[in-house]
């Protein structure tokens, strides 16, 4: 069976009308059960990331400071979130979820993570609801514990990876690929080994023709020991924040091509949800379960 990822962690209380769809982690645990997707026994629980393990990325100065709360109120705005207690150990355990994706990917070929992808979080400071950067932090951790010497990060989110693209910017062992809404946020873009900037408005057909220019090659040139693939929802076309038009069918057969292509080349892949905004959770919900939807029909391939 699959291996998923999910740990009760990932939720914890927003003010109310806060944007950030927090719920939404748990209903798409929710929503594989109940549809039959997964079952409980498929869950995996990760654990809390150590201040050591967020080290391998992010400053010591910043995790302490985040996580005794004492970071400044610009600081804490540039992230998006109030702080709290519940907060810090939402943070940490997902880093940790993503790391455990990618240790049961190495071993069965294939895993995702229900949360995941906050890869605006630069080494010394969070920005755009990222505050520790899970996809930084196991690539470096993976590579350093001799477990893969080189290492794809397939970043599909509608909205640029600035902080992975930074974090990797001198690293010939890490690939940053981005494919991303070109007039939406970061307004700054940071430079990934290789950036695809799409026009506002981008519906499946040309996505989809476009994503092909470039996956088989980037796979068959790189040649990863593993692939970390950020798989947002927000390209959708009902997303609050992403400008992009995609379908529900555009979101699997991207999840469905990705995958397939890396699974045949045999290449592990350990997959997060990255970004969605809606303030309907359940929809919002079902859109990332697409993820783990064409992960579960390809995973018999392996």
């Amino acid at each position: 069976m699959l291996p998923l990822v999910y740990n009760p962690y990932y939720i914890t209380p927003l003010p109310e009308g806060h944007r950030f769809p927090m719920m939404k982690f748990k209903a798409v645990r929710d929503i594989l059960l109940e549809d039959g997707i997964a079952k409980p026994e498929q869950f995996h629980t990760p654990e809390i990331a150590s201040a050591a393990t967020l080290h391998a990325v992010h400053t010591p100065e910043y995790v302490t400071h985040f996580c005794e709360g004492t970071l400044n109120r610009d600081a804490m705005r540039r992230i998006g979130f109030p702080w709290s207690t519940g907060l810090v150990q939402r943070t940490r355990t997902a880093v940790g979820g993503t790391l455990l994706t990618a240790h049961l990917a190495l071993q069965h070929g294939l895993a995702c993570n229900t949360a995941g992808g906050t890869h605006h979080a630069f080494p010394d400071f969070g920005s755009g609801f990222c505050i520790f950067n899970d996809l930084a932090v196991t690539a470096q951790i993976i590579k350093s514990e001799g477990l893969a010497d080189r290492i794809l990060i397939i970043d599909l989110d509608v909205h640029q990876g600035d902080g992975t693209a930074l974090a990797f910017q001198n690293d010939p062992d890490i690939f940053t690929f981005s494919m991303h809404c070109d007039i939406n946020f970061p307004f700054k873009k940071q430079h990934s080994d290789l950036d695809v900037a799409l026009p506002a408005g981008m519906e499946d057909d040309a996505y989809l023709k476009k994503l092909a220019e470039y996956i088989p090659d980037l796979l068959s040139e790189f040649n990863p020991d593993l692939v970390l693939y950020d798989a947002g929802a927000d390209p959708h076309k009902d997303d609050r924040l992403g400008k992009l038009a995609l379908t529900d069918k555009g979101l699997y057969d991207r999840d469905a091509f990705v995958i397939s292509r890396c699974l045949a080349n045999g290449f592990p892949v350990a997959c997060v949800i990255g970004g969605g905004y809606d303030t309907d959770i359940r929809k919002l919900a079902c859109r990332h379960t697409l993820l783990h939807r064409a992960a579960d029909a390809l995973y018999g391939t392996i």
